[in-house]
């Protein structure tokens, strides 16, 4: 499912919850998610009553990614602006996972500070490099 709302929470933290009611087994949520004041989205994360992991990963690009669990496990992601234009972000790190089930902790999310900058390699061979590791 595909919706586009402004900066306005409670829209976003009804749009979450009616996925996650519909079943959906996972939510990414884009845009508002930098440190500006009128930025939303983690708010209506957090109100949707998913609780959150991490907001904020020591990764670039992907530093103002979110990640929180519902109670039955299922993820709801706050994905930087960067996933729209960068080649590799913090999303390709742990998005193997999320879909295969395994959560991840906020203890691996610091983990990714050590290798966390893309260095945006002319040929990229990602995951074969130090990018997460």
């Amino acid at each position: 499912r595909h919706v586009i709302l402004g900066d306005d929470n409670e829209k976003i933290t009804a749009a979450i919850t009616d996925m996650l009611g519909a079943g959906m087994d996972m939510v990414l949520c884009t845009g508002g998610m930098s440190v500006d004041p009128d930025d939303r989205t983690p708010l209506a994360i957090k109100n949707s009553g998913a609780k959150v992991v991490s907001y904020g990963a020591p990764v670039l690009p992907g530093a103002m990614f979110l990640l929180a669990y519902t109670d039955d496990g299922r993820p709801v992601i706050g994905l930087p602006g960067c996933v729209m234009y960068a080649r590799r972000t913090i999303f390709d790190l742990v998005l193997p996972s999320l879909v295969a089930g395994v959560r991840v902790t906020a203890e691996r999310l610091a983990g990714y500070g050590e290798g966390g900058l893309c260095l945006d390699c002319g040929e990229c061979r990602f995951p074969d490099c130090s990018f997460g590791k």
